[in-house]
């Protein structure tokens, strides 16, 4: 509670100090400054025909599974139990490339998002230079994006209390910490450190950071062997898939055949 206390006050104080000669403060409202700008226009129809695309492929998708399945409820029972798995099997792949497909498009990090975000940054970093020029111009304080999660676009630097509220924390956290004389030794060295002293300590900082690296260079060669198998998996699919087409046409060929071969005997007997 004291060290709340402390940043409050660190907080205030400037503010109030402020608040004396009166604050210039504006807003800006995002959403109708893109809506009145051409180029953020065509280049969001362009993705809505985009997005369009992609849904329709989904929507192909799904209808094909759809298509398969039917076909297999409907010669379920003339397969033999193997090829009854195996049928299972390949629609249960296609069904996890279609979840894989549609999140690669329209999940967290899909190509929707991704291009959601080249589309209005560039706007954006428009938008942030004129407020910018204003606020020098016309000396505000603050200005704010009333549509935006971010909220405050702009603020004089003098404004900042960063370093303020980190030194009330800090100080407090190691004073907190200090419970035995040990505790107070080793702050006092932390205090009195060299440039050496802190450059090995650095240096290990910078070790472990490089591990770290070598884990995700493990990570990502994982992930390239698990494309590699699954790219393996598909190529499996796709022959199978052409060979459960041959042999589906060899039969009903064979089929046509001998209903051609029947007739022609019941045309010569007649």
């Amino acid at each position: 509670m004291k060290k709340l206390s402390l940043i409050i006050i660190a907080i205030l104080l400037p503010l109030v100090t402020f608040a004396q000669r009166g604050l210039n403060i504006g807003y800006i409202d995002m959403d109708y400054i893109l809506e009145n700008i051409p180029e953020y226009q065509e280049a969001s129809a362009q993705l809505d025909r985009r997005v369009q695309e992609w849904k329709n492929e989904i929507d192909s998708k799904r209808r094909e599974i759809s298509e398969i399945q039917t076909q297999l409820e409907n010669e379920r029972a003339l397969l033999t139990k193997e090829l009854l798995e195996e049928r299972e099997e390949d629609i249960k792949y296609l069904q996890d490339q279609l979840t894989e497909y549609q999140q690669k498009r329209f999940g967290p990090g899909g190509d929707f998002i991704i291009q959601k975000k080249k589309l209005i940054k560039p706007i954006q970093d428009q938008v942030f230079t004129a407020v910018q020029e204003i606020a020098e111009r016309r000396k505000f304080d603050f200005i704010f994006d009333r549509t935006s999660e971010i909220g405050m676009i702009y603020a004089k630097s003098n404004y900042d209390m960063s370093d303020q509220v980190l030194r009330i924390i800090t100080r407090a956290a190691n004073r907190e910490q200090i419970e035995t004389r040990k505790d107070r030794i080793e702050l006092e060295q932390a205090e009195n450190r060299t440039v050496a002293q802190d450059s090995v300590i650095q240096a290990r900082a910078q070790a472990s950071e490089n591990a770290k690296t070598e884990r995700e260079l493990y990570i990502e060669q994982r992930r390239r062997e698990r494309d590699s198998l699954r790219a393996i998996k598909k190529a499996e699919f796709e022959a199978r898939r052409e060979r459960i087409l041959k042999e589906r046409k060899a039969r009903q060929d064979s089929i046509q055949a001998a209903r051609e071969a029947l007739q022609q005997k019941k045309d010569t007997i007649n």
